[in-house]
């Protein structure tokens, strides 16, 4: 059996302890291994620091943008491959994994155009500069700097290989080096996108390390000036902010946890409108993209209440006809879970909800005897309010139609009893309603999305994680940010005031574009 080797300290090592395997989803067949020891974590991190991260900070934002071009260049060389290894050990249709691929790809190459906008400078300016003192001779301007530590990113199972590099882009842009750690169930393709990277000799020596196994005590060693940033569950995410060496040494932390996504039907919006026909697509896309394995997947559906019956006979139809089964076949629009693991918890979480709802369509039994599949679920609440809707994310192809009263407030108010989420999405065509629903919206949310006819066939679905938009979320969510332009970076740089004569601080300082 493959045995997944690590890439640390320019060198590939295979683990000397317990073996992890990794299946294919469909069949449930052995494809790979995991091993955890063997990798001194204390070296990898100097490694990172001492010879990726001056490296890296040599180089102009221009010169590090070239660099994400090129390896966006080398990974899509191999996208047939890559696609065909999802396909393999993700369960993902193709459809899927080039959703993962491409978003990989694309989010280096929109990398590549930010770095090379900001042209030839080591470092960013902070908006623009300020008098200090009672002439302009005081002035001040504040920077944006490298941080001289490592970026080590902790990524999710359900995108392999856009979640790895998402990070990576923003981190190298910055001039950090990365230490990537992938989600174990599928890690055969985040290994092959690894090797794809290493082979490709973009990147300068310390600049990109890989562990394929258990990151062991790598915590314990980071210090003040190294991050990190973390996809996965809230319950990890808890335990990764209180870890003790990263509180003690205030080392940086990123979180994105789970996420009760909603998904809001106006009142105004009847049958006949184009942007119930968004609609519909929309949270049915979501439900089966990735198999509902996407942390911006739509959990909580919000329906005036005297159009839920329209509502679950239309979405209930389109999710029932979706075809689920082999992803390798070209009729497939669905495949399995992940991983068994998930497969228990999903029809476990299904089954809780259930016991408060009618099950529309779907339901929590396994749907073949081999292979991690569950049919697409759609749930209607017996009461909105209830907080088993608010309180847990079913992270598979399920979601709930939370019947209100069809007033911007309620709809609010039941968006907030989620805890903070990624993304909110309003389907209206009232410019009051929009307006009052974002800003209720914004305050728990990383991102609001509006549908409208005027939007029909036009914008990309809510779910799409876009770089030139932030991706994050407050409160259940974790808290955290990534991408946003040149945002992204911000939390690989150190912000600092210059003050000074104003002559020479405006002259070296000032004037660069702004993150």
């Amino acid at each position: 059996m493959q045995t997944l080797t690590s890439f640390v300290q320019e060198r590939w090592i295979a683990g000397d302890g317990a073996a992890t395997p990794l299946f294919n989803a469909t069949t449930e067949e052995p494809l790979a291994e995991t091993r955890a020891g063997g990798i001194d974590f204390r070296a990898v991190l100097a490694h990172a620091r001492d010879v990726g991260g001056p490296a890296l900070r040599a180089k102009t934002f221009a010169e590090r943008a070239a660099m994400l071009k090129a390896l966006s260049t080398a990974i899509h060389a191999h996208r047939e491959e890559l696609i065909e290894l999802s396909v393999r050990n993700a369960g993902t249709t193709r459809g899927d994994a080039k959703f993962d691929i491409d978003g990989a790809i694309g989010t280096l190459a929109a990398y590549a155009t930010f770095g090379a906008a900001v042209g030839e400078r080591r470092f960013l300016t902070d908006g623009p500069g300020v008098q200090l003192g009672r002439t302009a001779r005081f002035w001040g301007e504040h920077v944006l700097v490298p941080r001289l530590g490592a970026a080590v990113h902790v990524n999710a199972f359900n995108f392999p290989a856009w979640n790895m590099l998402e990070k990576a882009a923003c981190a190298l842009l910055a001039g950090s080096p990365v230490i990537e750690k992938p989600g174990t169930p599928t890690a055969l393709v985040a290994w092959r996108v690894a090797e794809i990277v290493v082979q490709s000799g973009v990147l300068p020596a310390g600049a990109y390390q890989f562990v394929a196994g258990p990151v062991g005590d790598l915590l314990d060693h980071m210090g003040p000036q190294d991050s990190l940033a973390f996809t996965g569950s809230s319950g990890t995410a808890a335990k990764l902010r209180g870890h003790a060496n990263l509180v003690a040494r205030n080392v940086r932390v990123n979180l994105e946890a789970d996420s009760l996504n909603c998904a809001i039907l106006a009142s105004d919006v009847d049958s006949s409108a184009d942007a119930y026909g968004t609609f519909l697509s929309n949270v049915a896309l979501d439900v089966t993209q990735k198999t509902g394995q996407k942390c911006t997947a739509v959990r909580r559906i919000f329906v005036p209440k005297e159009r839920v019956g329209d509502v679950r006979a239309d979405l209930g139809a389109a999710l029932a006809k979706t075809k689920v089964g082999d992803p390798s076949e070209a009729e497939t629009r669905m495949g399995p879970l992940a991983s068994a693991n998930q497969l228990r918890d999903v029809r476990a979480g299904i089954e809780r909800l259930a016991a408060h709802a009618e099950v529309a369509t779907g339901g929590a039994k396994s749907i073949r005897e081999k292979g991690w599949f569950v049919a697409p679920t759609l749930l209607v609440a017996r009461d909105a309010h209830d907080a088993a809707f608010h309180a847990e994310e079913v992270f598979g192809p399920c979601a709930t139609i939370l019947p209100y009263d069809g007033t911007p407030d309620e709809a609010i108010a039941l968006a907030a009893q989620g805890g903070g989420g990624l993304v909110a999405s309003l389907y209206s065509n009232d410019a009051a309603t929009i307006e009052r629903v974002v800003l209720g919206l914004a305050p728990w949310h990383g991102r609001v999305w509006v549908g409208s006819d005027k939007l029909a066939d036009q914008g990309l679905p809510p779910g799409m994680v876009l770089p030139a938009s932030i991706h994050g979320g407050p409160g259940r969510a974790g808290g955290g940010e990534e991408l946003g332009g040149l945002r992204g970076l911000a939390f690989y740089l150190q912000r600092t005031a210059v003050q000074g004569f104003k002559g020479y601080v405006e002259s070296s300082f000032g004037s660069a574009p702004s993150a």
